[in-house]
């Protein structure tokens, strides 16, 4: 997007904003998904609109002018106003909309996240699409930083006062072993799903609350990776239900299992900020549930009956 220097732009607010926040102009790039070029020109193009200094760039880290201060008050005001007009106007008609950044969780980057973005843009022919997949801590951070519009992602924690969620799909944590190796815990290493992550966190608590002894010997960030070592017979892992939709090629050597301790389970919201896209929320959900139902709940509980009445739209 090029913008005429001397005019005064919601994105040159938004970038001044980020790179105020951020502490510097690589960091705000990244945080915006833009180059630290565009950011420096957006920067300027602001100066020169305003007529006045906002940062000053010979301090390390950069700090804010007197000028930078008042409109660092004033940006997020700014931002809001706009996102709340944006949001009530889409809100009437969905075919308004004329962007729409969208994260989804990983676990639905095979199956659900094509058909509906494909399903979307049938509707909204207007409506530019930018799509991000990823772990679920790692889209909240970027909702929360203004970079994603609406997320479908795992639940994190308590609920904030700057976000709004839309439950979705309850998804119980399932053994995944070998083909027909149910005793599989009890005689195969556990591969565990990386600490890094929240689920990982949040595995790895439950099942030393259970008892069980972890040793971490086998620790990855890979659905696929945890599949193809547990199809191969080195192992046995815990994953969600969801992400044995992603066994891919190894689904027909591996079997999902009841957990060997007691049941554990997360939520799928959709998540927007409450400054946001909240009008049309309800909308985009009622949109995913029945993509949810066919493309993961029918398909999983046709392989597995037994996870009937546990993975479940909400």
């Amino acid at each position: 997007m090029s913008d005429k220097v001397g005019r005064l732009t919601l994105w040159g607010v938004e970038v001044f904003l980020a790179v105020a926040e951020e502490g510097s102009v690589s960091a705000a790039a990244k945080r915006l998904g833009a180059s630290p070029s565009a950011v420096s020109q957006q920067i300027s193009n602001l100066e020169t609109a305003l007529g006045t200094e906002l940062i000053n760039r010979r301090e390390r880290p950069m700090s804010l002018t007197p000028a930078g201060r008042v409109l660092r008050r004033r940006a997020q005001s700014i931002l809001l106003e706009a996102a709340r007009a944006r949001s009530e106007i889409a809100g009437l008609d969905l075919s308004h909309l004329g962007q729409l950044r969208l994260g989804m969780v990983e676990d639905f980057e095979a199956s659900v996240t094509p058909m509906m973005i494909t399903q979307m843009a049938g509707r909204l022919t207007e409506t530019r699409f930018e799509l991000e997949t990823g772990p679920s801590h790692r889209l909240l951070d970027r909702l929360e930083n203004r970079a994603l519009d609406v997320i479908v992602a795992a639940e994190l924690g308590e609920s904030a006062e700057w976000f709004e969620r839309h439950p979705l799909l309850q998804d119980p944590f399932v053994a995944v072993v070998p083909k027909g190796q149910h005793d599989a815990p009890g005689k195969l290493p556990l591969i565990q799903y990386t600490r890094r992550h929240v689920m990982g966190r949040m595995l790895a608590d439950h099942l030393s609350s259970e008892g069980m002894t972890l040793t971490h010997r086998f620790e990855l960030d890979s659905y696929r990776a945890i599949l193809a070592m547990v199809a191969g017979g080195s192992g046995w892992t815990v994953l969600s239900s969801l992400g044995v939709l992603n066994a891919g090629r190894y689904a027909d050597e591996i079997e999902a299992i009841p957990l060997p301790v007691a049941p554990l389970s997360r939520k799928i919201s959709l998540t927007v900020r409450r400054d946001g896209m909240s009008e049309m929320a309800t909308e985009i959900a009622k949109q995913l549930e029945p993509l949810l139902q066919d493309q993961v709940v029918d398909p999983v509980v046709a392989q597995y009956p037994w996870l009937g009445g546990y993975l479940k739209l909400l």
